[in-house]
């Protein structure tokens, strides 16, 4: 009889753990990546009331007699099924599609999360909500190396795109077939040199009996700082170049192979060159595997850093720890650091945010079974206490 007691006691609390869950689960509807839980029961020990028997000459075996005395919490288990998306629009803002989870740092900790609703701080850190820094690789001269240690991610303003020298110029369009002996035409183009500096490059094209002579110079690039020159000659065989296409001077290859030399017009330009000035972070835009890429002011787009993903061999044995993070557990296995898209990891989408994968109908069905469930013990309870008062009221 006090079993019976003992036993709707277990029950109660173990029911009472289940509507603890549930009810987390229901409070955390729209919270961003979180991931629901399930309680699991088990019975406890039970008390041998006669053991049982083999069989043995002409007596039959004997089942063991037992009673149970009640049930307990056996695991509380996290569903890390996909959420729902929930589009922003924001750039910042991180959902992954698939396996993974982001890395985080806060007072030297390393935490795991799904929720991707990420911001700068003042000093251009990627942060999340909470103010932990995301983490990743950051890129150096426009390139990332994955692999190695992760760090704290910076989009600053002050980011630098580094200047390029250029290296090659583009002229087109077309020269008159008309003009004159001894007409010219000059067109210049601005060029940068390693540091960034500009300067001009002048092509001229002069027209000869055989077609046109080219001559292009850069101030300040020759020896001595005197101007670099080169010249050359175009030849044209019913508007289309027949040769002379091409000119280098000062270490610029200038291609004039796009150039034509029909009748009625004259539209030769400058086209492109390769070269910039050093340029500012204006804006940035992340791909879905994570990577980063800067647009500055230079024109310039390079990446500037990948964020980096983590998943685990056993994800259920990840440990909560507040602010819909997890830290690794003695069960979860290390972290095995990756980037999106690789085997084994999901993908992200920028301007979009995993909401919970919280089933409200499940949940509701959960909770009336718990109350359910909480009930019937407590009626174990009163029962019990009805008979012990009989027990009781024999003496009278």
């Amino acid at each position: 009889m006090l079993r019976s007691l003992y036993s709707g006691i277990s029950g109660l609390s173990a029911h009472q753990k289940m509507l603890d869950v549930t009810g987390n689960n229901i409070a955390n509807v729209n919270t961003t990546g979180f991931k629901s839980s399930s309680v699991q029961f088990q019975d406890t020990l039970s008390q041998m009331v006669s053991d049982g028997s083999a069989p043995a000459g002409q007596v039959g075996g004997k089942n063991p007699a037992q009673i149970g005395l009640g049930a307990k919490l056996a695991a509380i288990n996290t569903n890390f099924t996909q959420g729902s998306t929930q589009s922003t629009g924001k750039g910042t803002d991180l959902m992954i599609s698939g396996d993974g989870f982001f890395v985080t740092s806060r007072a030297g900790q390393t935490m795991y999360t799904r929720a991707g609703s990420f911001d700068l701080d003042q000093a251009g850190n990627l942060v999340s909500a909470d103010g932990s820094f995301v983490q990743g690789w950051a890129a150096v001269n426009g390139a990332v190396q994955t692999g190695g240690p992760v760090g704290n991610l910076v989009l600053s303003a002050q980011t630098i795109a580094p200047a390029r020298a250029t290296t090659s110029a583009v002229l087109g369009g077309n020269l008159p077939a008309e003009a004159a002996a001894g007409d010219s035409f000059v067109r210049e183009i601005e060029i940068f040199d390693a540091a960034g500096g500009s300067t001009s490059l002048s092509v001229t094209f002069t027209r000869t009996a055989a077609g046109w002579d080219t001559a292009a110079s850069i101030a300040g690039a020759g020896a001595g700082g005197g101007a670099a020159t080169a010249t050359g000659a175009m030849t044209f065989n019913n508007g289309i170049l027949t040769g002379g296409g091409a000119l280098t001077v000062g270490g610029v290859n200038v291609d004039l192979s796009g150039v034509t030399g029909y009748t009625g017009m004259n539209t030769i330009a400058a086209k492109s060159q390769d070269g910039s000035a050093a340029g500012t972070l204006e804006s940035f835009s992340i791909g879905s595997d994570g990577l980063i890429t800067g647009s500055f002011s230079n024109g310039a787009k390079i990446p500037v850093g990948q964020l980096a993903m983590a998943t685990f061999d056993n994800p259920g044995g990840l440990e909560k720890a507040g602010g819909t993070s997890y830290v690794a557990g003695v069960n979860s296995g290390n972290a095995i650091i990756g980037t999106g898209g690789q085997p084994g990891f999901g993908t992200m989408s920028s301007g979009s945010l995993e909401m919970s994968n919280v089933d409200l109908s499940q949940e509701f069905t959960n909770l009336i079974i718990a109350q359910r469930g909480f009930q019937a013990n407590s009626r174990i309870i009163t029962t019990s206490d009805s008979v012990l008062e009989e027990l009781v009221n024999l003496k009278r």
